[in-house]
């Protein structure tokens, strides 16, 4: 039997899946498609690599581990929802409710080494590098780009003398202290610290790299990074904006913790000058951002003391962009509350403005540290300046092409960066002991290395030009001449581009900022181009512009052709997804869009139909195309608040434009039959399903967890619809 695997993730990523799936395995079960679940949420991936330590009972697989060995496959057909990229704050949390579950863990900040290692294997962006085996297609489905063009989205006035700017530091960062070598043979390489008396200290050894792999080597300089900071908050208080830090403390999980610690001391230095080891001793350190300070002081003597002194310097300070005003979570409150690929566009997209803590809007200095990416944001934020919102109506899209298989890139940095701990020299070397690269460090500095092996730069060019191809859009190499990762990438783009039929086909390489103001000249015009990038502007790109074009990221369809043949479909972005389990806890009411869901299956089952020789699931895949169009048409998709249509309800009116697509094709007689009395039931029966989702919202929802929700209680939450129940269950059983 022809087989996808679904994952089971996090928040409402996973709540939904619970009223989606029972749909999906029952129309799928018609086509002798067999769909099965593997679990990779934190609390999963935890439990997993603890699995020595717990009893038999208690033990999860490593189901991560699994699939990563699957999407080397040609068999590999995954469905991948969004999953929590744990920040500290985070893990701490999951390992709390893991332990009142009853599973015997160990304590984060009192774990060994062992333990440390383990929980630091979860931590960041763990999922993703394992599975993705494959570059990234991604881009807006045409039925959703028609949708937005129809029912265009809120954007924000702009003004010509908006005070919103970016604050980059341009020097002594990962950006300009970059070197970069291809690697002429096969080699096992180490990095080390030599210090001034000559002792060397490994900082990771065994390093394997293949020939032709670019390996690369930065610093980010701590004493700069302080010195930029302090100037950033003095800058916000003079202007009259927003103070606000925008980094990626999830999947950068090793250096934005850390550069996220300094901005938190830049923002308070007389505390954490006067009670800095006070702090310390405690274990309350800035990198876990205020909120982890601000739960810990009462245990403290002076703890009161201390939070006086915080409050003095927040009252004497610019004022500070909020998360929740209303609660007073702060900018930098929580590390993972703040991410540049989501907070950026959704500040873009309201007109250059955050909230305050007076609940209001308001311009804002958006300071990203290292320089690699910010001018991508300051071109688009001097675009809006001059030139105002753009029109969802009229304006085009940017899809992207992104190099991300095999830990491509900043993003397989994790295990190569470290905080320096004295001065000296951090260096790559040979296994015959040659030093390749080299930067003079400082304690506090952070330094890192990164890989991109070749088989994956060449099928990244390859990707781009069947996008160009397939799309007839102009394609964009985003290569930024002044770091020296980008010159070697560059060098090798023009070597693998002439192995590819480019005729007719408009293909460019040009920096960042120039490749962006490209792009948003001829968005503007109505026009489409292909970004085609490196592994984190993909990850930004691909929430920067659909959150422009469409509303959101998660409606975006997101496509990773396997490089062994087989196919991973990624389903959308989950930074809302907290927001939403908070509202369904308060509420019983889920606004979770699963969109991004309907569209990943519909392109799984196509890829399925190729690759299985299974022309039934075409047939299913085709006829969800339409009812997801159908759908958005209808305006079926989650409204915002009670008493409206919401994920569960989307669900359901799925259920019933898709059993009657699959009525009406012409395609399969016998599956049009099998469908026909489904799909009158389900229309004869719309309202009064609709009527027993409405029914249950406005009151408290019990999950029984958050990390680990209690799957018979989520269950019964994300099922209230009795009636579409006994029909799905009845197609879903043997011999429907």
């Amino acid at each position: 039997m022809a087989k996808i695997i679904y994952t089971l993730t996090d928040e409402a990523p996973l709540l939904a899946t619970h009223s989606l799936l029972p749909i999906v395995e029952a129309f799928t079960s018609t086509a002798g498609v067999e769909v099965e679940t593997r679990d990779i949420s934190l609390a999963a991936r935890i439990l997993a690599v603890f699995a020595d330590r717990l009893p038999e009972d208690k033990r999860e697989a490593n189901a991560l581990a699994e699939l990563g060995e699957l999407a080397k496959t040609p068999e590999a057909n995954i469905i991948k929802l969004p999953n929590i990229s744990a920040s500290v704050p985070q893990l701490k949390a999951a390992i709390a409710e893991l332990n009142a579950l009853g599973y015997d863990l160990p304590e984060y900040d009192s774990a060994d080494d062992d333990a440390k290692a383990r929980y630091d294997s979860v931590k960041g962006s763990a999922v993703n590098p394992v599975l993705r085996e494959g570059n990234s297609d991604r881009r807006a489905p045409a039925a959703v780009k028609n949708y937005a063009r129809k029912h265009p989205h809120s954007m924000g006035d702009w003004s010509a003398d908006s005070k919103t700017e970016v604050a980059t530091m341009g020097r002594d960062d990962f950006r300009s202290n970059e070197q970069s070598v291809v690697m002429p043979e096969a080699d096992t390489l180490r990095i080390q610290l030599v210090d001034s008396a000559g002792e060397v200290t490994v900082l990771k050894d065994d390093l394997k790299v293949l020939q032709g792999e670019v390996v690369d080597a930065t610093v980010l300089r701590a004493a700069s990074l302080d010195a930029f900071l302090r100037e950033q908050v003095e800058r916000a208080k003079e202007m009259g904006v927003l103070f606000s830090v925008h980094l990626k403390a999830t999947m950068m999980k090793v250096s934005d913790p850390i550069i996220f610690g300094h901005v938190v001391k830049a923002f308070f230095p007389q505390t954490f000058e006067k009670y800095g080891d006070d702090l310390a001793k405690a274990g309350l350190s800035a990198n876990n951002g205020l909120g982890g300070i601000f739960g810990g002081l009462d245990a403290l003597p002076n703890g009161a003391e201390i939070k006086a002194s915080f409050d003095a310097e927040m009252a004497e300070g610019p004022e500070l962009a909020m998360v929740n005003s209303d609660k007073g979570i702060t900018n930098l409150h929580v590390p993972s509350d703040v991410i540049v690929d989501a907070s950026m566009p959704a500040m873009i997209r309201i007109g250059g403005k955050m909230w305050g803590p007076d609940g209001k809007e308001a311009d804002t200095l958006a300071v990203i540290p290292d320089s690699s990416y910010a001018g991508v944001y300051q071109a688009v934020l001097d675009d809006c300046k001059a030139n105002g919102a753009y029109d969802p109506v009229t304006m085009g899209s940017v899809p992207n092409v992104g190099l991300m298989a095999q830990a491509a890139e900043e993003y397989g940095s994790h295990n190569k960066t470290f905080e320096i701990t004295q001065a000296g020299k951090a260096q790559v070397v040979t296994a015959s002991g040659e030093v390749l690269m080299e930067h003079d460090v400082q304690p506090g500095d952070i330094w890192r290395a990164c890989q991109t092996k070749d088989a994956p730069i060449r099928d990244w060019v390859k990707l781009a030009v069947t996008r160009a191809r397939v799309s007839e859009t102009p394609a964009i190499f985003w290569l930024d001449p002044e770091r020296a990762h980008d010159r070697n990438l560059t060098t090798l783009v023009e070597k693998y581009l002439p192995e590819h039929d480019t005729d007719g086909l408009d293909i460019s390489i040009m920096s960042p900022v120039e490749a962006t103001k490209k792009s948003v000249e001829r968005i503007r015009k109505g026009e489409d181009t292909i970004s085609v990038t490196g592994n984190v502007l993909r990850d930004y790109n691909t929430d920067l512009f659909p959150i422009l074009e469409v509303g959101t990221s998660a409606k975006m369809l997101s496509v990773v052709p396997l490089m062994n043949g087989g196919g991973l479909f990624e389903t959308g972005a989950g930074g809302s997804a907290p927001k939403h389990v908070e509202q369904l806890v308060n509420e019983n009411y889920l606004r979770w869009d699963s969109l991004g869901e309907f569209l990943a299956l519909a392109e799984s089952l196509e890829h399925l139909a190729r690759s299985a020789d299974n022309p039934r699931a075409a047939v299913l895949g085709k006829a969800l195309d339409a009812a997801t169009g159908t759908l958005l048409d209808e305006d079926k998709s989650p409204a915002r608040r009670v008493g409206q249509t919401d994920n569960r309800g989307s669900h359901a009116w799925l259920a019933v434009f898709w059993a009657e697509e699959l009525a009406q094709q012409t395609e399969d007689a016998e599956l049009a039959e099998a469908f026909a009395p489904i799909a009158k039931e389900l229309r004869e029966k719309a309202d009064v399903i609709a009527e027993e989702m409405i029914a249950v919202q406005g009151e408290p929802a019990d999950l029984g967890g958050y990390y680990r929700p209690d799957a018979d209680k989520t269950e019964q939450v994300m099922r209230p619809s009795q009636t579409l129940n006994t029909i799905i269950n009845r197609l879903n059983s043997p011999g429907n």
